[in-house]
């Protein structure tokens, strides 16, 4: 038996990194998936983004938990997009309990040096996808008339702040005031809404030579041991990076029996790193 056992949950940027650990790990308590991502690149993003194959992937990893999953390739910046996803998963699987907000870009540059566009992809994915997400997807919780739980991931660029990151943070401490009012809006419908602040984790938005330069801009090309060697500075406790899974049991504290009277929290995992 599984926490999540009869439950339906709505992932975006599922294709992998945080959102795939998030499916298996919802999966494996029980809960079937509809699971979301662009699996294409987006203009502005200086790494390579998820593609069609990394979300079979999540599909083949859910079925192999005995689950079943509804896959769709959408934007988060497409409310049309992300309203049919979810349709289909709710008409396929018959219910909706859990929204995890997930899908996310890094682009690293200079406040005053960045182009606009730069500036808009972010906030149109970052911020503005996340409302769509939710607008998207709540209403079917809502008609379950069950109670439900949105968890949207922000980061540790919300209360710390790092150069080069204005507009990544900008939209992250966006989310922060969007779930508290979110949470108020639905608590008497038992619908609870939390944000996570992970520090930086081990995924393909972080382990990519963009990142690897932020990180040290005094080498020509820094490579991943470059990269974790300034990393482990910003962490109190001795690791570089978080790995997918420690987030997603934060979430399976979140939208589980554990969490049932947690709503419009900052949950922040970031191993020291707030503290300076």
């Amino acid at each position: 038996m599984g926490q999540l056992d009869g439950q339906v949950a709505f992932i975006t940027g599922a294709a992998r990194g945080q959102g795939r650990s998030h499916a298996v790990a919802l999966a494996a308590e029980g809960a079937d998936i509809i699971a979301v991502d662009l699996c294409a690149q987006a203009e502005t993003v200086p790494y390579p983004m998820a593609t069609r194959e990394d979300l079979q992937q999540t599909v083949k990893e859910v079925e192999g938990l005995g689950r079943r999953i509804v896959a769709r390739e959408a934007d988060v910046r497409d409310l049309a997009a992300l309203t049919s996803a979810v349709e289909d998963g709710v008409a396929e699987l018959g219910r909706l309990d859990i929204v995890i907000a997930n899908a996310g870009i890094s682009t690293p540059a200079s406040t005053l040096e960045m182009s606009e566009e730069v500036w808009d992809e972010m906030i149109e994915i970052n911020l503005t996808g996340q409302w769509k997400t939710v607008k998207a997807a709540v209403p079917h919780i809502r008609q379950g008339g069950r109670g439900g739980s949105v968890v949207i991931t922000s980061s540790l660029a919300a209360i710390y702040a790092n150069p080069n990151t204005a507009h990544y943070s900008a939209a992250k401490a966006g989310l922060v005031m969007f779930a508290k009012v979110l949470a108020k809006e639905l608590g008497p419908e038992n619908i609870r809404v939390n944000t996570l602040h992970p520090t930086t984790v081990a995924t393909g938005m972080i382990l990519n030579d963009a990142t690897y330069r932020l990180f040290r801009p005094d080498l020509e090309a820094p490579t991943r041991a470059d990269f974790e060697e300034a990393a482990l500075t910003l962490n109190k406790l001795p690791i570089p990076a978080l790995e997918p899974v420690d987030i997603s049991r934060a979430v399976l504290y979140l939208v589980g029996e554990s969490g049932r009277y947690v709503t419009g929290t900052t949950l922040v995992l970031d191993a020291g790193g707030q503290l300076g």
